[in-house]
């Protein structure tokens, strides 16, 4: 099984990075530089407004809205010595003081975003920062040291707890050791332990020199993220597109992963990069609401604005004289697809999934066993509900940023939003009601209707009884006239 990166990087303005797997799309992130990122960035911010009513408080960190600041994710230090923001008391994340008790308005913070403003709201912040690394995660704020729950093997575990034992830190600092660390070295986890502690004490003086709101540390661009996040021994390849681009990527592997240098090439073909590995055709059926499953079903895919819904269909697929046994295939079939889509797509926040129902409760515990396990391949934080007696499965993905379809689409100016516009037949029988409520109230002899090109000649030629009858009735001269350029479902009306 091969495993690449592709990023293609030729557009000035968008950078898309592919993880591939024997050609299957698994991953996809796209950067717009017109879409201003603020996701893992740390602040020295200033306090705009405390609101005990919600235990938050509206900071300004420099971004384009306020940051949104919970009273759990601000540091008990603050009602202590709010006037030192660098003193970064070690005391652990438990019970929270109230919002009023511990932040005043004008104090300064420091802050840290972990979550992107979505919609109408602004950035979420935290004052427990976390630094990562490419082995490690550096958290000044908290005095212990663990290992990713990713993680799951045992031994793997206590090899990698016995190793960060004997890792000398400074006093009340905490780290936990990512997955990409599985399988380091005591001295490899321990380099990127001491650049860590540097890259923080280089924050921390800036903090110090600096004025409220101030940018304190920026996250890496989305390639050297992606390599630093991603890249893995399983990965064959990293393929860049752009000779710049390359280059980056050559002094980020040089610098933390020398030995995986080799695994960069520079894409020269004539053809686009992502069209050669047929990326961009996968690309395209990522925003599609239909995805076919392979065994003749497919899932339907619906967002809304409170959460997401996926539909498990069966489609042509049976199994002979057994509806149990094609519920319970089809619904182990679609699990990986709809993991795979939820990655894809990086939809977050509620998902409901409504399987295909099956009667016997063993499978239904079989079926939400076998999701959680596939869930283990994303990255974000996923919480899995027990499969309900309708055959619902309810899960909370990690949401940190719009979804790739709320980045990428823009709301329809023709439906506004439903997917759908009224029938010519509903739009012309709407003119001939307001015609009627026009004519009753407005003088004039003359009464001049304004409707869309198709909705005019359906009035003109189905509905020309009914016109001369609304004449006759109210003794006016009605005219119609098509406009290319209105909008589906308006009508204008006017004396003339």
């Amino acid at each position: 099984m091969s495993r690449s990166i592709l990023i293609n990087d030729l557009e000035e303005e968008e950078v898309r990075v592919a993880v591939v797997d024997d050609g299957r799309l698994e991953d996809l992130f796209i950067e717009r530089l017109s879409a201003r990122k603020y996701l893992g960035n740390v602040y020295k911010a200033r306090v705009v407004n405390v609101e005990p009513s919600i235990q938050a408080a509206f900071v300004d960190f420099g971004g384009e809205r306020n940051g949104f600041l919970h009273a759990s994710d601000v540091m008990p230090f603050y009602a202590d010595d709010p006037e030192d923001i660098t003193a970064y008391e070690r005391r652990p994340r438990g019970r929270h003081a109230l919002i009023q008790d511990t932040l005043e308005k004008r104090q300064e913070v420091l802050v840290q975003v972990t979550k992107e403003g979505i919609g109408n709201k602004g950035p979420t912040l935290t004052t427990f920062v976390s630094i990562p690394g490419r082995y490690m995660v550096l958290m000044p704020s908290l005095a212990r040291v663990g290992v990713s729950k990713k993680i799951r093997d045992d031994d793997t575990r206590r090899r990698l707890k016995k190793l960060i034992s004997g890792l000398d830190r400074p006093e009340g600092m905490g780290f936990i050791v990512r997955t990409a660390g599985r399988d380091r070295s005591e001295d490899e986890l321990r380099k990127d332990l001491e650049y860590l502690v540097k890259l923080w004490d280089s924050m921390i003086r800036r903090v110090r020199s600096s004025r409220a709101p101030a940018p304190i540390y920026l996250e890496s661009d989305l390639v050297t993220r992606t390599i630093r996040d991603v890249f893995t021994d399983a990965v064959d390849e990293i393929v860049v597109d752009s000779e710049e681009v390359y280059r980056t990527a050559d002094e980020f592997l040089e610098e933390v992963m020398p030995q995986y240098r080799n695994r960069l090439k520079l894409f020269t073909g004539e053809r686009p990069l992502f069209h050669v590995h047929r990326v961009e055709e996968q690309i395209e059926r990522v925003f599609q609401r239909r995805v076919p499953l392979g065994n003749g079903g497919h899932l339907v895919i619906e967002q809304t604005e409170a959460l997401v819904a996926i539909d498990v269909n069966s489609g042509r697929f049976r199994e002979e004289n057994d509806l149990e046994e094609t519920a319970y295939r089809m619904n182990v079939e679609a699990i990986p697809e709809v993991c795979r889509q939820l990655r894809l797509r990086d939809l977050g926040g509620l998902i409901i999934i409504d399987m295909i129902d099956m009667r016997d409760p063993d499978r239904r515990l079989e079926v939400a066993q076998r999701m959680r396990r596939e869930l283990r391949k994303d990255k974000a934080r996923v919480r899995v509900a027990p499969v309900s007696e309708f055959g619902l499965i309810e899960l909370t993905r990690q949401r940190v940023r719009p979804s790739l379809k709320q980045e990428t689409y823009v709301r329809c100016s023709a439906c506004r939003g439903m997917g759908q516009v009224k029938s010519i037949e509903s739009m012309v029988l709407k003119a001939l009601r307001d015609i009627r409520a026009f004519a009753r109230r407005e003088g004039g002899k003359r009464v001049e209707v304004i409707v869309p090109e198709e909705v005019a000649a359906a009035l003109v030629n189905s509905k020309r009884s009914a016109l001369l009858e609304l004449e006759r009735q109210f003794d006016r001269e009605i005219v119609v006239h098509g406009d290319l350029n209105l909008h589906p479902e308006e009508v204008r009306i006017r004396t003339a």
